[in-house]
């Protein structure tokens, strides 16, 4: 099995991406090249980026602006964000910043990433939501989800548990149930869903393993786990446990490849079956 790191992430893309523990010096630098290059963006580059005071306030700073559609005023979700931030946190959020700068051939920069890809935004928002929910602030927690939800399209729940290195590529139409579980260095595209398989009640929905990789469409549904360094294949519906290292295909889902122990779908994200 590929060696994994403290950030989640393992084998090659690990050694490569040796520079995210300066990524927020990183995206300095890409905003004030961004600014120099594009004046009419460097006021709110100045007041998301450039002019703050560390990787915290970046953050949360760039999730209030995108979440201040609410009637609230955006100080006040800047407040509610900032306080949620650790150096837990922080670690996630840098895994996932280097993963779809790693994954996704249409993300240039970190800053990118970080200014515009909603799906990247609304894992975030969830983190913080999910700091609420285990803080015993179970309204405040839903409330948020169901914000981001509006705002960037994902429906994730605030209990649901994720790991770092995640990378959710476009985001629209991505469903997340209560007692999902998602470890590290996955890869979920669009209108993908971790549900239920009815009306049922307790633990639930599946628990996705190490370096998956969910095509688009695809529904798991049920307290089903999904093996380390497997791939779901676009479109297909999955009801039954999926073994560790292959590929399911179809409606319902079925093995039609297995993998070298070596490949790592999420971070190859190849879509062929």
């Amino acid at each position: 099995m590929p060696k994994s790191t403290g950030l989640g992430l393992a084998g090659p893309q690990a050694q490569s991406l040796d520079s995210v523990f300066a990524v927020w010096a990183v995206i300095r630098a890409e905003a004030n090249d961004l600014a120099t290059r594009e004046p009419i963006l460097r006021q709110l580059l100045a007041e998301q980026v450039t002019d703050t005071a560390g990787s915290h306030e970046i953050l949360a700073r760039v999730l209030a602006a995108r979440l201040s559609v609410a009637q609230v005023e955006t100080g006040d979700l800047f407040d509610l964000i900032l306080s949620t931030l650790d150096d837990d946190i922080m670690r996630k959020v840098e895994a996932d910043l280097a993963a779809v700068r790693e994954r996704d051939p249409a993300c240039t920069t970190f800053l990118h990433a970080l200014l515009n890809l909603k799906g990247f935004h609304a894992l975030q928002t969830h983190r913080i939501a999910h700091v609420l929910w285990n803080a015993g602030r179970p309204e405040i927690a839903t409330w948020l989800a169901n914000l981001a939800s509006l705002v960037f399209g994902p429906d994730i729940h605030p209990a649901a548990q994720i790991g770092a290195a995640i990378m959710l590529d476009h985001g629209s139409g991505i469903v997340i149930g209560e007692t999902a579980v998602i470890e590290d260095e996955v890869s979920i595209l669009q209108n993908v869903t971790l549900g239920g398989t009815g009306k049922e009640t307790g633990d639930r929905h599946p628990k996705i393993r190490h370096g998956v990789m969910i095509g688009a469409g695809a529904k798991i549904l049920g307290n089903i786990e999904i093996g380390a360094f497997s791939k779901i294949a676009a479109g297909s519906v999955v009801l039954k446990p999926v073994p560790e290292h292959c590929t399911v295909a179809g409606v319902p889902a079925a093995v039609v490849r297995i993998h070298r122990v070596d490949e790592i779908p999420a971070d190859t994200m190849d879509q062929n079956i």
